[in-house]
């Protein structure tokens, strides 16, 4: 019986094995004889073996035994042998392992093999299981091979190239003049090869990226000969030239096309041409139109070029394949914020995705929808999207319901569309709102003056509806409670007119509170609003006193300090009831932003001066130099400059710090003295990312250095983090930053104060080491500061 057969033998009685452990017993067998064979120093069925060892780590059993078997037989001269030996290197071997770095030689001995196929197996292993020693041993003989004449070699030296590039940046620069050339190459293999190792030496380093650009009209030139070249049976895939190189193209040139205007211009014209000429019928073709979107929308490309590729992702919509729909969304999902217009013509389609079966695609389409909302259609968007709230599936009502909340918040036409959006919210899906709900709507309502009658009659009837939305059972019952009297009188023009007694509106709250459907927080709202409707109403007094004193022995410690406190305003200060119980005052907006299209910052109003004695003012003042530090506006004692006594109020008085001199202006109208600026030194200066330094001196050995980062190119740059170094003589305590993203043009800074102790006063230096994201690719750099700008003592 030949090993060959030996092998499909043990591949037939592993799989008639009928349990696991009749399974194990026969791969024991097989690997106690094929350790025993190994062993043997004249085998001739050594390859043989081996494919069953493979076999068997195929199906996950240990075959660590067979490494240095691996290593001999790529030792042998017999290519059958070293095919099977290079093959378990890959599969048994790794770069962590001792033994791989035995085949070194080996390889860089095949590598000059006379026989393209042994060449081939050799750079397969090593851009399959490389380690950085490897790579940097063997990268002049991949250079060379770059540089030859075989095609078949060429196209996998340019794959084993980019598999060198990744384990060490810094070989980059031998590849890059090999890697240029290669684009001149007629064989698609080689072409592919090298455009993505110029794709990985452009992602690496940022000059390799500048001489490449370079290449772009050779790319072009490339890329227009599969557009318009006629059918190639060796590379037609679905009616489309070679898909899979123009795609790694596509990706090049936007790599290339990214914030700079004349590689975009000068590709401009070809990816109109590949948008207008691809089939879009067949997902080869889609494929490639995917591409070209993202190229367009990357680059610096025309207007109009960008409307075609939104388009395009518009006809995606359409497709039947759900995965091409889901990639549109996410597409224009990152475009939507700067071409919304042009993301808005699909608006309907973009709606219609929400009724999509395919939970990931209903989904986008949420949150794509959310983000098209605008002033102009907040009627048509939200009835769609309320419709869409009220069949959603349970784990996307919580985002669909923050997203109509914000939506409302920032384009509502009128406070009562407001809120009768919300209500509607709560009203359909209520238990899945965050807890921030109750208190935005309370506020909202309490803003609303003019609509507290009509809010009250609505939510009473949404109370007597429906009481298992806790959040709109709890605002329910703060309305009645605040404005119980509005509810009894039954005057309401916005509403068709109910009457109410005030039995009804205690027995809906009686039968809040005594629902096992109500949360503890949902039982306090209806207890305090029974508390404050005993100042709002007459006859009923005692029943409330009544209701509240049950709840003096609950279980819930909340519910019971409520009753406790509450009963002692009806019997020790029941003449402090209707005052403690009056209707609360508007609550002012401290967040940022623009509600029913009234700016916040309309609302606040102008603090008047007043007269302040001079021994308050001292007081104050010095109050004032202790929050300076709370609010860090600076780290120096700040010594303010009081006038004499007869200071009349508004008179000016001067104050060390600019920080210092706002806040005591609230105090009368100072006005503060300017602060010399510390003495600052630009640090860093690289690739649009500038650091500069300021220094202010604490004290004979304390330094306090301020680093502050900005970004003037046009990209935004992400995980900016800064590690410094000192002497070991010198302490180091390095504050919290104040962010890890740079925007572009400058539109930020990061800044980060670093506290420096310097003991024994030797010469200060220091070692700054950056790091920071742009565009997907990581950047490093450290830079060395050995002479820091003078400073002064703070506060003098």
């Amino acid at each position: 019986m030949s090993p060959s057969v030996a092998l499909q033998e043990m591949i037939r009685a592993i799989r008639s094995a009928r349990t696991q452990c009749e399974e194990r017993g026969v791969i024991q067998r097989e690997c106690a004889a094929i350790r025993a064979q190994f062993r043997q120093a004249d085998n001739g069925g050594r390859s043989h073996n081996l494919a069953k060892l493979l076999y068997v780590h195929m199906l996950g059993y240990p075959a660590h035994f067979g490494q240095m078997e691996c290593v001999r037989m790529i030792a042998s001269p017999h290519y059958s042998e070293k095919r099977v030996g290079y093959l378990g290197a890959m599969m048994l071997l790794d770069e962590k392992q001792d033994a791989s770095l035995l085949i070194t030689n080996s390889i860089k001995n095949d590598l000059s093999h006379s026989n393209q196929y042994v060449q081939s197996l050799a750079l397969c292993t090593l851009a399959c299981m490389g380690s950085a020693e490897m790579c940097r041993d063997l990268a002049p003989e991949i250079d060379r091979l770059l540089r030859g004449t075989n095609s078949y070699i060429k196209k996998k030296a340019a794959l084993c190239a980019v598999h060198i590039v990744r384990k060490v940046q810094d070989l980059g620069e031998l590849f890059a003049p090999a890697a240029r050339s290669l684009l001149s190459e007629k064989n698609h293999g080689v072409l592919y090869g090298a455009v993505v190792l110029i794709t990985e030496l452009c992602a690496w380093n940022p000059e390799t990226l500048e001489l490449f650009r370079k290449t772009v009209p050779d790319l072009v030139q490339i890329m227009k000969g599969l557009v318009i070249s006629g059918y190639s049976p060796e590379h037609d895939v679905a009616g489309v030239s070679d898909p899979f190189l123009q795609v790694r193209i596509l990706r090049l040139l936007r790599i290339l096309g990214r914030n700079n205007e004349a590689a975009s211009d000068a590709m401009n014209d070809l990816l109109a041409q590949v948008a207008t000429n691809t089939d879009s019928t067949k997902t080869v073709g889609n494929a490639v139109l995917y591409e070209t979107v993202l190229t367009v929308l990357d680059i610096k490309s025309e207007s109009g070029l960008r409307i075609l590729a939104v388009n395009i992702l518009g006809r995606f919509l359409l497709n039947n394949d759900r995965n091409i729909r889901y990639i549109a969304m996410t597409c224009l999902q990152k475009i939507v914020g700067t071409d919304h217009n042009a993301v808005q013509r699909h608006r309907g389609t973009i709606v219609d995705c929400l009724k999509d079966q395919d939970a990931s695609v209903k989904r986008r389409a949420l949150e794509l929808s959310l983000a098209l909302v605008s002033a102009s259609n907040i009627r048509s968007m939200m009835k769609e999207l309320l419709l869409f709230l009220s069949s959603c599936p349970p784990d996307l009502r919580a985002e669909a319901g923050s997203g109509i909340f914000n939506a409302a918040e920032r384009y509502a036409p009128s406070q009562r569309w407001h809120i009768d959006t919300i209500l509607h919210v709560l009203t359909t899906a209520g238990g899945d709102m965050r807890d921030e709900t109750v208190p935005n709507l309370i506020q909202l309502i309490t803003n609303a003056s003019e609509l507290h009658c009509y809010t009250v009659h609505k939510l009473y009837r949404a109370l007597l509806t429906d009481i298992s939305q806790q959040p709109l059972v709890q605002v329910a019952c703060w309305c009645i409670g605040e404005y119980g009297d509005l509810l009894l009188r039954g005057e309401c023009q916005e509403t068709e007119p109910v009457q109410v007694t005030e039995d009804d509106v205690l027995d809906a709250l009686e039968t809040v509170l005594q629902s096992h459907m109500s949360s503890p927080a949902t039982r306090a709202f209806a207890l305090t609003a029974t508390m404050k409707l005993s100042t709002r109403i007459t006859d009923n007094v005692d029943r409330i006193r009544s209701i509240v004193s049950i709840y003096g022995s609950c279980i819930d410690v909340e519910l019971q300090q409520r009753a406790v406190e509450y009963n002692a305003l009806f019997k020790k200060y029941d003449h402090m009831r209707a005052a403690v119980l009056e209707r609360m005052p508007v609550i002012e907006r401290n967040s940022p932003g623009h509600t029913n299209g009234v700016s916040v910052g309309e609302a606040v109003k102008e603090i008047q001066p007043a007269e302040v004695k001079q021994g308050l003012l001292q007081q104050n003042a010095n109050q004032v130099c202790d929050l300076l530090d709370l609010l860090g506006g600076s780290e120096e004692p700040v010594q303010p400059s009081l006038a004499q006594s007869s200071t009349a109020p508004g008179m000016s008085v001067n104050t060390a710090s600019t920080a210092g001199g706002d806040l005591l202006d609230l105090l009368g109208g100072l006005e503060p003295t300017p602060h010399a600026p510390a003495p600052t030194l630009t640090a860093y200066e690289k690739h649009g990312v500038t650091l500069t330094l300021s220094c202010e001196k604490q004290s004979d050995s304390g330094l306090t250095v301020t680093l502050t980062a900005s970004n003037s190119t046009d990209s935004d740059i992400s995980s900016f983090t800064l590690q410094a170094a000192v002497p070991k003589s010198v302490q180091l305590h390095m504050k919290a930053p104040s962010g890890d993203s740079l925007p572009a043009r400058g539109t930020a800074k990061v800044t980060q104060m670093v506290v420096v102790n310097n003991p024994n006063k030797v010469k200060l230096k220091m070692r700054l080491r950056i790091s920071y994201t742009r565009q997907g690719s990581a950047f490093q750099d450290t830079v060395q500061i050995d002479s820091f700008p003078e400073v002064s003592t703070a506060g003098h």
